[in-house]
């Protein structure tokens, strides 16, 4: 898929409403499980990772190392200019720490996530959000399902 096919079909589940570590569109989603959902609709199978449990509030320093470390063994780093439509960003809410939120980028300056008792929305990609952006990512062409 494109970057501009996943940018829509994340638009799509715009008002699915907000499921701590779900990932099906239309019924549950979290941030985590918007990229999990994209992808298994890009490559038509699951992510080569699992994801282990994690709180809701993503206090345990593990799994936002591990949502770092996923993004970066499944997806292709990217310079914040080089993101587009389609493009995973990672955000960090405090500079120590590991990233604790995700969301896909949906046209310039504006990006959709899942958001806890709202459910999945676009917003703008505010200077705020961009002040703590972790990082951005793009869907591999292909994937490597070794991992």
């Amino acid at each position: 898929m494109s970057g501009d096919e996943l940018a829509e079909m994340a638009r799509s589940w715009v008002g699915t409403p907000y499921r701590h570590q779900g990932s099906a569109p239309g019924i549950g989603l979290d941030c985590l499980g918007l990229v999990r959902a994209l992808w298994r609709a890009n490559f038509c199978a699951e992510p080569p990772m699992v994801v282990p449990a994690y709180r809701p509030d993503w206090r345990d320093r593990i799994s936002g190392a591990a949502l770092e470390e996923a993004a970066r063994t499944l997806l292709g780093a990217l310079a914040p200019e080089a993101a587009g439509p389609g493009d995973v960003v990672l955000f960090r809410f405090r500079r120590h720490l590991p990233a604790k939120h995700c969301g896909v980028l949906v046209a310039p300056g504006r990006f959709v996530h899942a958001q806890e008792r709202v459910g999945v929305v676009e917003a703008t990609l505010s200077a705020w959000w961009v002040r703590h952006a972790a990082g951005f990512f793009r869907f591999p062409a292909e994937p490597d399902l070794n991992h």
